[in-house]
């Protein structure tokens, strides 16, 4: 993997889940893939549970947008370290902003675990059933 392959990956991703794209966001993930929120200890496997978390993101807000976007790759060992700035739009237009890093894994051209590092409230929580 070339470092502007895992990158292209990364912005791949991001612009599907600012996009409120499902199908864009799942074409990014091994169908195991492992999604953890570091700092409030959520873990979800494999695309079913990361749909419902992502579901429950754009329920939730009335938009999200990540931007200001810092790579790091490590394309011998298949790692990408991002720092970027989230806005949140809630329900009722106010804005929440956050600063985020995100640590992806690639694995045969698709994120197959992705530990986030989230500032303030949690809003990558497990779907409920």
């Amino acid at each position: 993997m070339l470092a502007n392959e895992g990158i292209s990956l990364v912005e791949a991703y991001f612009s599907a889940v600012d996009g409120e794209d499902l199908k864009g966001v799942l074409k990014t993930l091994s169908e195991d893939c492992v999604f953890t929120v570091e700092t409030h200890g959520v873990r979800l496997n494999g695309h079913a549970e990361i749909a419902g978390m992502f579901q429950r993101l754009w329920n939730m807000h009335r938009a999200v947008r990540h931007f200001s976007f810092v790579h790091v790759a490590d394309p011998g060992r298949g790692r990408i370290a991002s720092r970027f700035q989230v806005e949140n739009t809630e329900r009722d237009g106010s804005l929440v902003h956050k600063s985020n890093c995100n640590f992806f894994e690639i694995t045969n051209g698709k994120f197959s675990s992705i530990a986030v590092y989230m500032a303030g409230p949690n809003t990558l929580q497990r779907a409920t059933s």
